[in-house]
């Protein structure tokens, strides 16, 4: 988008190359807005393709020293850039409310998850270790060690643009690759403020990049030769066509995509605690996270009290903007984007759901912001748009179900399986369904179960396209490749032709 005569007069957000801020070259610029208020606040660079090769270029250079620097060099680098986010935790949540429009709670939460990935990394002297068999064959050993892959990249979507970062650089910096990010244009601000912390962690200038933009930089960094790996996270659509993209020409990727998430409720479970649960889940961060619950399962004769119980609990939600003093839900991303969620409920009538709670008449929904409010649609079946697609907004659909076969069956048909939750006083039945369910990552009473730094995230089917999860022990392997060594120190007096394939004696 070319930068209107308005935008000219706004704050710049440009690139990082090199270890230092960049302006953009290309004469192409995006609009950053504030969600509470619907006025433009930013303007963002759009890198070309030459942007993105110079950044390239940089961070293969910076790659060849970074690699050969020792694991107690790049634990000391890790370690201050640990300890810089932390002690700027405030600062980056400020960032994020201003940006995306999440509340100051909420950013602190985002930040504080990412930070867990960090510590992870820190460790990497004990997670880069190898294996060593001695004596595999008379005079011979065998060993194993792990390099990093190079140039990598990571593509971040606009609802946790701290966090999802550091989901994939701090494991890639730390195994000695060299990472260039391309972050959300809605919300690219806090790139470069991690930029400056690493900066001033002593991380050599090209071993982290950022290139703002849109399209454009991601098909290049797609196609570049020199670029080895790629993570992203966003919309199935478009995580399946950079897969399958970046797989043709040859490089590692990961690539995590939407979610339609089910919390199946049995009829024995607690119900205020199934209720407290579902909205918590349903309208944090305005149901802009990809394990947000979005469909409840009421199961038998639950339902009709569950639906009662949401819905007095959506009354108490307080609703303004991110940094207001009590907020719980923040407004959307952008006024597009609101536009959408919108579609679904003045679509979801004409499909057989029922409003019980309608986010188009909270006063909320009618400020200059770009506020919804919460949403509540009872009877939801698939078929329904509303059920189908991933609204990513703050719209809780309740589908009910008579068994708890029949309920499984709708969580196992659906094509997305990247998160899902069941809430009962059963353990038989808890582990029944986490044996069942076809589905990444699963909370027993836990609505949104996103795992432990030192686990890995990820979902299954249309929720992940690639062999391997993100961070923890995934990330570790994601970001490196395995060589095995087989050696032999023998008396040269011993040697002698033999055209016999090897063998263990």
């Amino acid at each position: 988008m070319a930068a209107s005569e308005t935008a000219v007069e706004l704050r710049k957000v440009n690139h990082w190359i090199g270890g230092e801020p960049v302006e953009g070259t290309s004469g192409r610029y995006g609009i950053v807005w504030d969600p509470a208020t619907g006025e433009e606040q930013a303007t963002v660079a759009f890198a070309g393709v030459a942007e993105v090769d110079l950044a390239v270029a940089g961070a293969k250079v910076a790659f060849a020293e970074w690699r050969a620097s020792t694991l107690s060099r790049r634990t000391e680098v890790l370690f201050r850039f640990r300890d810089l986010v932390d002690a700027n935790r405030k600062q980056i949540a400020r960032l994020l409310t201003a940006e995306h429009g999440k509340t100051l709670a909420d950013a602190m939460g985002e930040v504080a998850r990412g930070l867990e990935n960090i510590e992870f990394a820190c460790g990497v002297p004990q997670l880069l270790k190898g294996g060593y068999s001695e004596q595999a064959s008379r005079g011979i050993d065998v060993y194993q060690i792990r390099q990093p892959l190079g140039v990598v990249a990571g593509i971040t979507p606009f609802n946790f643009p701290a966090m999802v970062p550091m989901w994939m650089f701090g494991n890639a910096i730390a195994c000695g690759n060299a990472f260039i990010l391309k972050p959300s244009e809605k919300d690219p601000s806090v790139s470069l403020f991690l930029a400056e912390l690493w900066h001033k962690a002593g991380l050599p200038a090209g071993v982290f990049s950022v290139v703002q933009g849109d399209r454009v930089a991601v098909d290049r960094l797609l196609e570049h030769p020199d670029v080895k790996a790629i993570s992203f996270v966003g919309s199935t659509p478009i995580a399946k066509a950079i897969y399958e993209t970046a797989t043709a020409k040859g490089k590692r990727v990961q690539a995590l995509g939407g979610a339609k998430n089910h919390m199946l409720v049995l009829p024995d479970a607690d119900l205020n605690m199934a209720a407290d649960a579902a909205v918590s889940a349903a309208y944090g961060s305005a149901g802009e996270r990809c394990m947000a619950i979005s469909v409840v399962v009421a199961v038998g004769n639950i339902a009709d009290p569950l639906v009662e119980a949401i819905r007095e609990r959506i009354a108490n939600i307080k609703i303004g903007p991110g940094d207001a003093e009590g907020s719980e839900m923040g407004p959307l991303v952008t006024r597009d984007h609101r536009n959408r969620v919108r579609s679904y409920v003045d679509n979801a009538p004409a499909e057989g759901a029922a409003i019980v709670v309608d986010g188009r008449d909270h006063p909320a929904s009618r400020e200059s912001g770009f506020f919804f409010g919460p949403t509540l649609l009872d009877r939801v079946r698939p078929g329904m748009r509303c059920y189908d697609d991933e609204i990513f907004g703050p719209v809780l659909g309740v589908v009910r179900a008579e068994t708890y076969a029949d309920a499984l069956r709708l969580i196992n048909e659906n094509p997305y399986g990247n998160g899902t939750a069941i809430f009962t006083r059963d353990g038989g039945a808890a582990r029944q369904f986490q044996f069942d369910v076809e589905v990444g990552m699963v909370g027993v009473n836990v609505p949104i179960p996103v795992p432990i730094a030192y686990y890995s995230f990820g979902g299954w089917k249309a929720s992940l396209f690639g062999d391997l999860h993100m961070y923890g022990p995934d990330g570790v392997q994601f970001y490196t490749r395995s060589k095995v060594i087989t050696s032999r120190w023998p008396d040269p007096s011993t040697s002698r032709v033999d055209l016999g394939f090897p063998q263990t004696r």
